[in-house]
C-alpha cells in the first residue's frame, strides 16, 4: 500500500470517528457517554489500545461548576474505561474508581488550557510523577508506547479528561490524531453538560416537587395517613402529581389528590399554585363539588396565562383532581372527581372495591358539573387515593390496573399491616422498574370520634328552649370535667340558639365535640350567611356574634344540603 493510499485511509478512519462520537450521548446519560466514548475509542475503531475517561463527581450529581479550577482541584471518577482484547490491567483505576490526583507540571497547564497533550517521553512522564511507583501503575499502562490527553471543556466549564494510549507495534499517536482527538472531546464535554444540566434541573424539579408536598405521615383525630410519591424514570422528567391532607373545622379532615399535565419544573410549579389554591377553598368549607367548580374556572385561567406568555411546558389544562371531606363525627365522606381514577375502599374485614364515584371532566374543560358521592366508613377503614402511573397506565391495561390494585390492597389489609408498611409493599408490587409515569398515592385509615366525646341534642323553633340549650350544654360540660369551660359555653350556645331559632326557624341543631378543642356546633334550616359586625352604642342588637368571635379561640359556618352550620372551638385547657 502506498504513502497515498494509506493517508486516504487514515483520513476516512478518523471521519468515521468523528461520525460515530456525534452520535453518541443524546440519553443524557453521562455514564453511559463516557462508556461509550471508550469503546469507541478502542473496539469500534483502531484509534487507541487503551481508553479512560474521567468526569468531574459535579457532572454526576448535576452540581454547579465553578467557572476557574485547576485538576488538581476536581474531585473525578473514571466512568468510562476499555481496553483492547478486554479484561482491565492490574493497578490502573477501573471504571468507577476515583481518578488519582497527579502532581502540578508544566503538562498539566497545557490540558489546564484545553490543548492536547502528546505523551511520547515516558521518562518525562515518570519524572514528572515524581516517581511514585504506585501513582506511575495507576496512571500508565504496561507495553504502552505512545499516549494521548485532552482535557473535556464545555460552555468554560472543566468537566474532566479522556486519555488514550497506543501499545508497541502501533504507530505513536501524531498531531493529526490529536487534532482528531480534540474534536472528539468537544463533542463529548457538550453531551456530558448537557446530561449534568438535565440532572440539576430534573433534581431540581424533585426537589421543589417534595418541598411542595406535604409531611408523608399525618395522624389527627379524624384518621391516620401515609403520603407516597415516586417520580417517573424517564428523560420526561418530574410530574406534576399532588396530594394533601387539610385539617378542617369540627374536626373533620380533607383528603387531595392531583395529577397536572405535563413534566419538569413548570408542572411542579402549576401543581404548588394548585395546592395552594385547594388549601384557600378549603378553608372556605366549600362543598367537594363547589370547590372543584371553583378550581376548574383557575385551572382555565392559569391555562389562558400559559398562552400568554408562551410558555407549553406550564400547561395545567387537563389536570385531574379527587376532593373528599371526612366527618369522624358522622363517620361519612363526601368526595367530588375531575376525571380522577375512583378511590379504593377497603373495609375492615377486608372486602375491597372501588368507591362508585361519577368523575366529571378534568379541570380546565368546563361545561359539566361536578356530582358528589357520600359513603358511610366504618372506623378502621383504608381509602386509598392515587394517581393513574399506579394501574400502569397509559402503557398497560388499565381495567387490569385497577383489579390488581384491588386485589393486592385487599390482601394487605386482611393481613393487618400497618399503613405505612401497607403502602410500602403495595408500590413494590404495582410500580414497574423503570417507573414510565409518576406516582403519587395516599393511604387513610379513617377513625370515628368516640361516642364519649361527642353530644348531639336537637331543639324546637320555641324561644323558651334556648334556657333548655344552656342547661343541657352546662351538663355536657360537668360531665367531662370541664366545668371551667361552663360560662363561655353558656353564652355561646345562647347567641348561637337564639339566633337560629330567631332568623332560621327550627329544628334546631346543637353539637358538641370535645377533641384538641370544646367544638359547639348549631344547625338550621336556613342558608343565610351570619354576617360579623360592630354595632353602635345605640343599637340594641348586633353584639351576639362579636362577642361569640371575641370569647372563642375560631368560629365559621359552613353551607350544607339542609341549611347550614355555624361553629365554634374554645381551646382546651392542658391537663394538670
Amino acid at each position: 500500500m502506498d504513502r497515498s493510499t494509506a493517508e486516504r485511509e487514515r483520513v476516512h478512519r478518523h471521519l468515521d470517528l468523528l461520525r460515530a462520537a456525534a452520535g453518541f450521548g443524546s440519553s443524557l446519560d453521562a455514564a453511559r457517554t463516557a462508556e461509550d466514548l471508550a469503546t469507541l475509542l478502542v473496539t469500534g475503531s483502531d484509534f487507541a489500545d487503551v481508553a479512560m475517561v474521567d468526569v468531574a463527581q459535579a457532572v454526576l450529581e448535576g452540581d454547579v461548576l465553578p467557572a476557574a479550577v485547576r485538576f488538581g482541584g476536581l474531585r473525578m471518577r473514571r466512568l468510562g474505561a476499555a481496553q483492547r482484547g478486554g479484561g482491565w490491567q492490574a493497578g490502573l483505576p477501573g471504571a468507577g474508581a476515583e481518578t488519582p490526583t497527579v502532581p502540578d507540571s508544566p503538562a498539566l497547564h497545557e490540558l489546564q488550557q484545553g490543548r492536547p497533550l502528546l505523551i511520547n517521553d515516558f521518562g518525562l512522564l515518570r519524572a514528572t510523577l515524581g516517581g511514585d511507583s504506585d501513582l506511575i501503575r495507576s496512571v500508565l499502562p504496561e507495553h504502552a508506547q505512545s499516549g494521548l490527553s485532552v482535557a473535556l471543556y464545555a460552555r468554560g466549564l472543566l468537566l474532566g479528561g479522556v486519555t488514550v494510549w497506543r501499545n508497541g507495534p502501533a504507530a505513536p499517536f501524531d498531531e493529526d490524531d490529536a487534532v482528531v482527538f480534540e474534536q472528539i472531546a468537544c463533542l463529548t464535554a457538550l453531551s456530558l453538560d448537557n446530561a449534568r444540566r438535565a440532572l440539576r434541573e430534573e433534581r431540581a424539579a424533585i426537589a421543589l416537587q417534595s418541598s411542595l408536598l406535604p409531611p408523608a405521615l399525618f395522624e389527627n383525630t379524624a384518621a391516620e395517613t401515609v403520603g407516597m410519591y415516586v417520580p417517573a424514570d424517564t428523560d420526561a422528567g418530574v410530574g406534576g402529581d399532588w396530594f394533601d391532607v387539610i385539617t378542617l373545622p369540627s374536626v373533620r379532615t380533607a383528603f387531595v389528590i392531583g395529577d397536572v399535565v405535563g413534566h419538569g419544573i413548570y408542572a411542579s410549579a402549576a401543581m404548588g399554585r394548585l395546592r395552594t389554591a385547594v388549601q384557600t377553598l378549603a378553608d372556605m368549607e366549600l362543598e367537594p363539588d363547589e370547590l372543584l367548580a371553583c378550581l376548574d374556572d383557575l385551572v382555565a385561567r392559569l391555562d389562558q396565562q400559559r398562552e400568554d406568555q408562551s410558555i407549553p411546558q406550564g400547561e395545567v389544562l387537563g389536570t385531574t383532581c379527587l376532593y373528599a371531606v371526612y366527618d369522624p363525627g358522622e363517620r361519612r365522606c363526601t368526595l367530588a372527581s375531575a376525571g380522577h381514577p375512583p378511590p379504593v375502599l377497603v373495609k375492615p374485614d377486608g372486602t375491597a372495591q372501588f368507591v362508585d364515584v361519577v368523575p366529571g371532566p378534568p379541570l380546565g374543560i368546563g361545561g359539566m358539573p361536578f356530582e358528589p358521592v357520600e359513603i358511610d366508613l366504618e372506623p378502621g377503614s383504608v381509602l386509598v387515593l392515587y394517581t393513574d402511573g399506579l394501574l400502569g397506565f397509559p402503557s398497560g391495561d388499565l381495567e387490569a390496573g385497577m383489579e390488581q390494585l384491588r386485589r393486592v390492597l385487599q390482601s394487605e389489609v386482611r393481613a393487618d399491616r400497618g399503613l405505612e408498611d401497607m403502602g410500602h409493599r403495595v408500590l413494590a408490587e404495582l410500580v414497574g422498574t423503570p417507573c414510565v409515569d409518576d406516582v403519587t398515592a395516599l393511604f387513610i385509615r379513617t377513625r370515628a370520634i368516640p361516642a364519649q366525646d361527642m353530644a348531639i341534642r336537637e331543639f324546637p323553633a320555641d324561644p323558651s328552649v334556648v334556657a333548655d340549650a344552656r342547661v343541657w350544654a352546662n351538663q355536657q360540660l360537668a360531665v367531662w370535667e370541664l366545668e371551667e369551660m361552663a360560662f363561655t359555653t353558656e353564652l355561646v350556645v345562647s347567641e348561637l340558639v337564639t339566633n337560629a331559632i330567631r332568623y332560621a326557624g327550627g329544628p334546631v341543631g346543637l353539637r358538641l365535640i370535645r377533641d384538641r378543642a370544646l367544638v359547639c356546633e348549631v344547625s338550621d334550616p336556613s342558608n343565610t350567611h351570619p354576617r360579623l359586625r360592630r354595632a353602635h352604642d345605640t343599637d340594641e342588637g348586633g353584639r351576639g356574634l362579636f362577642l361569640v368571635a371575641q370569647l372563642t379561640d375560631r368560629w365559621g359556618s359552613r353551607y350544607t344540603h339542609s341549611g347550614k352550620t355555624i361553629w365554634t372551638e374554645q381551646p382546651l385547657a392542658p391537663p394538670h
